[in-house]
């Protein structure tokens, strides 16, 4: 009995000390990974001033790859699947301007001119045609290279980007809007509370998952560890990756104003997305994440109904649907997303 009795005891510490030990490592791993792979971050002034910052993986002579990162996050979010990649492409994963190192300026934070910019970049930084793939709001800028650049890309992988449903009349009924963008307009038209990350927290969707009690204790421990750590996205030691993940890219280095951008519409100025998913000629995939909804709330990026849409439009395209937890399908489900980049790599070849 007591050697059951220790064993049983020892097999809890081992449980516990991984699932404490997983939390505490779970950002810096893929980190470090990446750099042992070979990734350097630079960054590039472009002809008119501004300054890009990006990853590099290791010039291993292979087909390029330019991933383009969904709003709110940087290219560090592309970590977990950054070394798979430099196996089979040369990999280069761009801040996108107001996110992370690369400037903060307002004037640039549309579609096209995020895309255009980034045209320049494969021109000067890569120096040949690329396969480019972009996450959420990222795919759009990605697809409007392909569309307009077709000299410069070579193949188009969109992750689960919000096509359709971020047309106005449609997205006061996304999550994105009622929790993001209309969200931070309400922050802005108030003076009680100064921290936007608190009074986000505060009404932040999640508390009706967790509840009153448990949510109110993990905003308090979130506020007080941004408070002390300004500088890097908030970590719960005490919460596994799939809850800390919320706290954690709310606090990565973003310009609330690219979000505004969304609000008033401007992001999408000279962008009409059905012109731009038709003129796409080369191959091209629509990777779609889980859809689901709170009554009429639309939890997810955008619709099946929207993602059969956008395949409808694209002239050489198809759809690939992926039982992903969240709307980030490269860091949520990884294996998935290397595999679905490998294969289309064969395609386009």
């Amino acid at each position: 009995m007591k050697i059951i009795f220790m064993g049983i005891f020892m097999l809890m510490l081992f449980l516990i000390g991984g699932y404490f030990k997983n939390n505490i490592t779970y950002i810096e791993k893929p980190l470090k990974k990446m750099y042992s792979a070979g990734f350097v971050e630079k960054q590039v002034k472009l002809k008119d001033g501004t300054l890009l910052n990006y990853g590099e993986g290791p010039n291993n002579g292979k087909t390029p790859l330019l991933l383009i990162h969904g709003q709110g996050m940087t290219w560090e979010d592309y970590a977990k699947v950054l070394p798979e990649l430099s196996k089979h492409y040369h990999v280069y994963a761009i801040d996108c301007h107001g996110h992370g190192e690369s400037d903060w300026n307002p004037e640039k934070y549309s579609a096209k001119e995020m895309a255009q910019d980034f045209l320049e970049f494969v021109d000067v930084v890569i120096g040949q045609k690329v396969v480019v793939s972009g996450h959420s709001s990222g795919g759009m800028i990605a697809a409007w290279m392909a569309a307009y650049a077709p000299d410069s890309v070579i193949g188009t992988v969109i992750e689960d980007s919000p096509f359709f449903a971020t047309e106005p009349g449609r997205r006061e009924k996304t999550y994105a809007w009622v929790y993001g963008f209309q969200l931070y307009e309400d922050f802005k038209n108030q003076d009680v509370e100064k921290d936007y990350f608190k009074y986000s927290l505060e009404r932040s969707y999640w508390r009706r998952i967790f509840g009153d009690a448990l949510w109110s204790r993990f905003t308090k421990d979130a506020v007080e560890y941004h408070a002390k750590h300004p500088n890097e996205p908030v970590h719960i030691k005490y919460l596994p990756p799939q809850i800390n993940r919320i706290f954690e890219s709310a606090t990565y280095p973003y310009d609330q104003r690219f979000g505004e951008a969304f609000y008033d519409n401007s992001w999408f100025e000279d962008y009409d997305q059905s012109e731009v998913l038709s003129k796409i000629k080369s191959p091209t995939v629509f990777i779609k994440a889980t859809t689901n909804y709170d009554g009429d709330l639309l939890l997810a990026a955008l619709s099946d109904e929207d993602a059969h849409h956008v395949v409808e439009l694209l002239k050489n395209g198809k759809r690939i649907d992926v039982d992903s937890p969240g709307h980030d399908i490269h860091y949520d489900k990884p294996e998935e997303f290397i595999k679905i980049m490998v294969d289309f790599l064969e395609e386009v070849q």
